[in-house]
């Protein structure tokens, strides 16, 4: 069936929550599974603002701060809603499109999401579902729901840094699905892109794919699991694996050619790197300039856990290359 360079695991990172932005940034829902996360407005620049228009936006949601002292998301506290238009004063910044792995909490993304929004950008981050890839239509659903909310006023004018993580390379590709079939209506968040980052990105076949579910769901029934899922994706062929094998063509030859950086391992039961490896190349015979971190060993989804210092040179190096001046400081 082919390489698949970006299906991803069904568990959680271990990521811990952070409190550094405690009180300093506020959140907003937009719409199921996507939450904006920006400054906390002073009350000269709270009275600037205008009532929302935004219909996705649904106004019974409070404005929460991204983390409670407990670092449950649950135990939030609720203030009023600080709604913004496109001529709101956060409006300039950049916007990190942060798509988590599966079940990621807003306080464990957090751990991600306070160093972006320490150096002065907003953060949009993106939740999926399990449902969402196993069932592809409706990732594809997913997709369209996100590329509609990055080209909405308050969004529409603003440099978008991409970090996917895990299942949110999978959503990040139903994006790019979208931006494949209408390039010139699209074109605009393209030339927005000014970079993307690829967390643990699962490479490999459909057989590797299923391995890995086996090794990382229930180590003592690999092999049942294996079995199960590739029975799966024979049964749903057209509605699994032949959507898989479009999203490779689309992922391998993205419309995306900002520079990337790719965060992997050697020991990802769900990773092959030599797949990964294989886009690299790929991308930089494109002209697309492309960073890279691998490890020998290491955690999926969890390289800045395990490896910090490794992990937060390399980011700093990246993000310092990228043409927006509030990212260039130090992590």
């Amino acid at each position: 069936m082919g390489n698949l360079p970006l299906f991803t695991s069904l568990f959680g990172t271990g990521a811990t929550t952070s409190h550094g932005g405690a009180g300093r940034f506020t959140s907003r829902k937009i719409r199921k599974g996507i939450t904006h996360y920006y400054p906390v407005l002073s009350e000269t620049e709270d009275q600037t603002l205008c009532p929302a228009k935004d219909s996705h936006t649904d106004p019974s949601v409070g404005s929460s701060p991204l983390h409670s002292s407990a670092g449950d998301p649950d135990t939030l506290s609720k203030t009023p809603l600080n709604t913004h238009q496109s001529d709101s004063p956060t409006s300039s910044r950049p916007l990190l499109l942060f798509l988590s792995w599966l079940g990621a909490q807003p306080g464990a993304a957090s751990k991600y999401t306070d160093m972006y929004l320490e150096r002065g950008m907003d953060v949009l981050l993106v939740q999926s579902s399990v449902l969402h890839f196993l069932w592809p239509p409706w990732g594809l659903e997913y997709g369209l729901e996100v590329l509609k909310v990055l080209e909405e006023p308050q969004f529409s004018g603003r440099p978008v840094l991409v970090y996917a993580s895990s299942i949110g390379g999978y959503t990040f590709t139903q994006i790019l699905t979208h931006i494949a079939q209408g390039p010139k209506q699209h074109a605009g968040l393209v030339q927005r892109v000014i970079g993307h980052i690829y967390d643990s990105l699962v490479a490999g076949t459909l057989e590797h794919m299923a391995t890995g579910l086996g090794k990382t769901l229930v180590p003592r029934f690999e092999g049942l699991v294996k079995n199960v899922a590739m029975f799966y994706f024979w049964l749903f062929k057209s509605r699994t694996a032949d959507f898989y094998n479009n999203s490779v063509g689309i992922f391998r030859n993205s419309p995306i050619v900002a520079p990337a950086l790719f965060f992997f391992c050697e020991n990802d039961a769900l990773c092959d790197p030599v797949a990964v490896e294989n886009i690299i190349d790929l991308w930089r015979g494109r002209g697309v300039a492309v960073e890279s971190r691998k490890w020998k060993e290491s955690v999926h989804a969890a390289h800045m856990r395990r490896h910090p210092e490794e992990y937060l040179s390399t980011l700093e190096r990246f993000l310092n290359s990228l043409p927006v001046s509030s990212l260039k400081a130090k992590m």
